[in-house]
């Protein structure tokens, strides 16, 4: 018995250790954890901790100053910000979502060629944003721009126009832009929603006399409600904090009419060189998007335990 006892402690010492499950996902996440850190929440805490102080690229040190730059953000240009943001991040969401679900409803037919055409609708979307603010610049220019030459030879403008110089139609040629890059991931998600409402309650509704409008408002948009509105969130959400159309194409101008939070952070720190109130504007704006994200939380809550 002796014997067979230090034989089996023997064997019982060689035997590696398991790692629990607990401890494995831990060490899998570490990584992750770590690069998230270093990446994105240390440089962010470090931003939002200069919206209390006055501070400058230009001269050294910063001096605390409680939430004078708060104060001095909201009393200045701060709703002016925050219209011309929801302008565009509504144009930009509304846009792409009517032009994304007409073009899925059309691609969800039989029609002969939908697979090309899935594929060649896509282009738009995997174009970097610096190359589609720069072709939607050679459009709208005024000199040689695709847009006057069409315009002009359809004789519905007399003479060249310049598009981006203008703040009303600055702000809807950037508005344009980002339609057009974003409809295709509108249309994808749209369309991989629309395989999902079954066949059955249109055929069963068409047997009934429900036209396709009845059929589109009663069956198809009710049950795909819950893609819908996720697709409407997370793109107002991105829209809400998008930079590199809107920079490139009029850099926020003209006279500021095309700025928004993400350009006025940038302008504020790197050409004004004043970090405290570029890091206010920051945090008021990383505010509102902490409530969007509540918003989308509930949303995919609610979605999952349905």
């Amino acid at each position: 018995m002796t014997e067979q006892f230090t034989l089996s402690h023997k064997e019982s010492q060689k035997r590696p250790r398991r790692l629990s499950d607990g401890m494995f996902a831990f060490l899998l996440t570490v990584p992750g954890l770590a690069l998230l850190l270093a990446v994105v929440v240390y440089p962010l805490i470090t931003a939002l901790i200069t919206a209390f102080f006055k501070q400058s690229l230009v001269t050294p040190g910063r001096e605390f100053v409680g939430l004078q730059n708060i104060v001095d953000v909201l009393q200045g240009d701060f709703l002016r910000l925050l219209g011309q943001t929801l302008v565009f991040t509504l144009g930009t969401t509304l846009a792409p979502f009517v032009i994304g679900f007409g073009l899925a409803l059309a691609l969800s037919t039989k029609i002969r060629g939908t697979k090309v055409l899935r594929g060649l609708m896509l282009i738009p979307w995997l174009i970097p944003g610096v190359v589609v603010s720069f072709l939607w610049m050679w459009i709208f220019n005024a000199n040689y721009g695709v847009m006057n030459s069409l315009l002009q030879g359809l004789g519905l403008i007399d003479e060249p126009q310049a598009w981006l110089a203008h703040p009303t139609t600055a702000m809807i040629a950037v508005i344009v832009a980002k339609t057009w890059q974003s409809f295709p991931w509108m249309m994808v998600m749209l369309l991989a929603g629309l395989q999902t409402v079954p066949h059955e309650l249109h055929e069963a509704a068409e047997i009934d006399g429900a036209g396709t409008v009845r059929r589109f408002f009663s069956i198809t948009v009710p049950q795909m409600r819950g893609i819908i509105g996720l697709v409407l969130l997370l793109e107002f959400i991105w829209n809400f904090q998008h930079f590199d159309i809107i920079y490139v194409l009029t850099g926020g101008g003209p006279a500021g009419a095309t700025q928004t939070f993400a350009t006025a952070v940038y302008e504020t720190a790197f050409t004004g060189f004043d970090l405290g109130h570029a890091g206010a504007i920051g945090l008021l704006w990383m505010i509102l998007l902490l409530g969007l994200v509540v918003v989308y939380v509930r949303f995919s809550e609610k979605g999952e335990k349905k």
